[in-house]
């Protein structure tokens, strides 16, 4: 027997549970924008109760399951990330500017350079 894994196609049934899905998060927040006129606890919890009636939809659709298993893992890898500390952070910005600074000294510099070899030698036109 082979090891190879296969992919299955989403069927229609799985197509309407993600439409419908989305449909539904969307009806949660024109809901939210429908309840202006109540408290925010009440519009809030319109706006919670789409996003989360959606989200149980789409976990029963193999579409929806394999996109939030990706949304935890991507959650799971940003919890990875190793930030600069302070000074790091510092000293990065520090370079960042100076390599800009000398940058511009020098794209100034040719430019320069340019026109006065352009206009005052080449062509011979005064300013």
């Amino acid at each position: 027997m082979s090891n190879q894994s296969v992919q299955t196609v989403s069927t229609s049934n799985d197509k309407i549970k993600v439409a419908l899905a989305i449909a539904v998060a969307i009806a949660g927040v024109v809901g939210f924008y429908y309840l202006s006129d109540k408290p925010a606890l009440v519009r809030a919890g319109a706006l919670v109760a789409g996003l989360a009636f959606a989200v149980l939809l789409l976990w029963t659709s193999s579409t929806g399951r394999d996109f939030l298993n990706f949304a935890q893992e991507a959650v799971r890898e940003t919890k990875k990330v190793v930030w600069p500390t302070r000074r790091e952070a510092m000293q990065i910005t520090g370079i960042v500017f100076a390599f800009v600074l000398v940058m511009a000294l020098f794209l100034w510099g040719t430019d320069k350079t340019l026109e006065f070899l352009l206009y005052d030698l080449i062509l011979g036109i005064r300013k």
